[in-house]
């Protein structure tokens, strides 16, 4: 009953996990065989209880005082042989499964857009990489151990008590119907309250990783005690759920326990009137009680997995809402390759809608290959939202955006993002040397090609002041370095890729003048024969431009040369201004 139930709702919901478990179908079979051995041992040990007390201890035999012991030895080594076939092969089966699942939900999750990651909190995404898939791995190892396993068992035992009497066990049978009624009741709390459980846990990992991340923010503004009492309450409240879900599985228990006492008194009863009144042997009811205490041990562990199953149900509900969840970047059959060479991109009429507010309407720009087009205006009027549309980190609501004459939509997405290249406002590092950062994008690049990139990005000069130079490791998020150097870092890595297209996302902004200025003559050599598209907060700093583009609550208001845009007196007009005025000591 317990297999069906579950069977049925992984059908139902999780297929996957059974075509994942079939696929282990040789190793399964195996232990299997295992099993078998293990549950056909136990209950031949059970079984020899009664010619061991009526042949040997009543009958007084000494022929089977020296046969007996040997077949118990025999059995116990075959039992051991299985138990151990049975446990390395399940354990490789679950962890195999596992490896894979986790692998498939990590892929998943780097192919959704960047719209789901604004959506989900880091911390729950971890959570379900981690906490989520080990309470599926507790199921699926307690699943296939524990369901075959006990079956086995229960089955073997079950032949060994009606050989002996059938009376007493269709008694030992009436009270196991009972038993299961509360165990599926409590089952289905300990499900809802797992899910919340690890909601919680999710929900904890998440502010760990804010306050872990921005420690120097908490500190700065003395908020230790207020961060403090947020986490307590968190932790209080894990507490409390999981508690409560303790509490129905504590009960699972004590349930069995008592209506297996209440099995045995009924045996004992029954069993010792039959002996009493020579309707039986002391050897055949002893024989019985051994096989059905041992026939209850599997039937009480099958009441404790549903605990696990519960739990690991609750854990899959979570893990399958990220594979099932549906890109919205799509890519069309049969999709073309973009060249690498010098591009041309046009909006055409663009317009781009996020939770159903437009944020670009009406765009149309072309820019031509090897110009440079520098995006400005106020925050929040659309500037990244237009760029971040060119490797499709998000898709037009309208109209199209072409690389020489095809619509994006009709290429690759590993093409597309092949000719572009992306030097952000904050530095995106990862933790490993520097070399390796370096060749990010372009892993087959030589140790010459990573050296020329580095020149170019004017970074061998603080690189080579590391003790290991380009084998320096530069921490989480380039932690051991300063914003110009993260920042020079990451613009040799877009050298190094030499993409034809770059999107430079304010990669200035942040840094001291110092910092600034050697930032900028890395990006001029960055910027060398590129389509290149700047956002820039600094108007200053793009008077290179060949054309600017002010855009305001989403549309373009105004275009062209910086003194051209200065002398019409607008939008840029006042930009500049405001930023002059601001720069000038009163």
């Amino acid at each position: 009953m317990l297999r069906k139930f579950i069977n049925a709702k992984l059908e139902d919901k999780h297929r996957e996990i059974l075509k994942l478990i079939k696929e282990q179908r040789t190793r399964l079979i195996i232990s299997m065989v295992c099993m078998v051995l293990v549950a056909a041992s136990k209950a031949a040990s059970a079984y020899l209880v009664k010619p061991v007390v009526d042949e040997i201890f009543i009958n007084k035999d000494e022929l089977m005082l020296s046969i007996l012991p040997v077949a118990l030895i025999l059995i116990f080594f075959f039992q051991c042989f299985g138990l151990y076939g049975r446990e390395y092969l399940l354990n490789y089966v679950g962890r195999h499964i596992i490896m894979q699942l986790r692998n498939q939900l990590y892929v998943r999750i780097q192919d959704l857009p960047v719209a789901f990651f604004q959506k989900e909190k880091t911390g729950t995404l971890m959570s379900r990489v981690t906490n989520d898939v080990n309470l599926v791995k507790d199921m699926v190892s307690s699943v296939v151990t524990g369901v075959f396993e006990y079956t086995f068992e229960i089955i073997f035992f079950l032949i060994v008590i009606l050989i002996m009497d059938w009376q007493l066990a269709l008694l030992t049978l009436v009270i196991l119907p009972v038993a299961f009624f509360p165990v599926f009741t409590l089952g289905r709390k300990v499900r809802r309250l797992s899910s919340r459980n690890q909601e919680n846990m999710a929900e904890i990992t998440t502010f760990l990783h804010e306050t872990f991340a921005g420690n120097k923010i908490v500190k700065a503004f003395s908020m230790e005690d207020y961060e403090r009492r947020r986490f307590f309450l968190k932790t209080r409240r894990l507490f409390e759920i999981d508690l409560k879900a303790f509490k129905y599985k504590a009960l699972n228990s004590p349930i069995m326990e008592f209506l297996g006492g209440v099995g045995v008194a009924m045996v004992v009863w029954f069993g010792g009137y039959k002996v009493i009144n020579g309707l039986s042997t002391p050897g055949t009811f002893f024989a019985f009680m051994a096989a059905m205490v041992s026939f209850y041990g599997p039937v009480k562990k099958l009441s404790k997995l549903n605990n696990k199953i519960q739990e690991g149900l609750a854990g899959t509900d979570r893990i399958f809402y990220i594979l099932e969840t549906e890109s919205e970047i799509k890519e069309i059959d049969e999709a073309a390759e973009i060249p690498h060479q010098p591009h041309r991109v046009v909006f055409e009429n663009v317009k781009f809608k996020y939770n159903d507010n437009y944020i670009l309407e009406g765009i149309n720009i072309d820019v031509n290959p090897n110009e440079i087009l520098a995006l400005v205006g106020m925050s929040g009027g659309g500037k990244t939202s237009l760029v971040n549309l060119i490797p499709r980190f998000y898709d037009v609501s309208d109209g199209r955006i072409c690389i020489d004459g095809v619509d994006i939509r009709d290429v690759t997405l590993r093409s597309l993002r092949d000719q572009i290249a992306i030097v952000t406002q904050e530095p995106i590092l990862f933790n490993d040397t520097v070399r390796n950062n370096i060749a990010y994008g372009n892993q087959g690049a030589t140790e010459a090609e990573i050296i020329q990139a580095a020149e170019a990005a004017f970074a061998c000069e603080f690189i080579e002041g590391f003790p290991q130079g380009f084998n320096t490791n530069i921490g989480e998020l380039g932690s051991r370095l300063s914003g110009g150097e993260k920042q020079r870092l990451c613009i040799a890595r877009a050298l190094l890729k030499n993409a034809p297209i770059l999107i430079l996302d304010e990669a200035t902004s942040s840094l001291d003048t110092t910092a600034e200025n050697l930032v900028q003559k890395a990006l001029d050599n960055l910027m060398k024969d590129r389509t290149t598209f700047v956002i820039a907060h600094r108007l200053s700093t793009i008077s290179y431009a060949d054309r600017i583009i002010v855009l305001k609550n989403g549309r373009i208001v105004e275009e062209g040369g910086h003194e051209e845009l200065l002398n019409l007196q607008g939008e840029y007009h006042k930009l500049y201004e405001m930023q002059f005025n601001n720069a000038t000591p009163s």
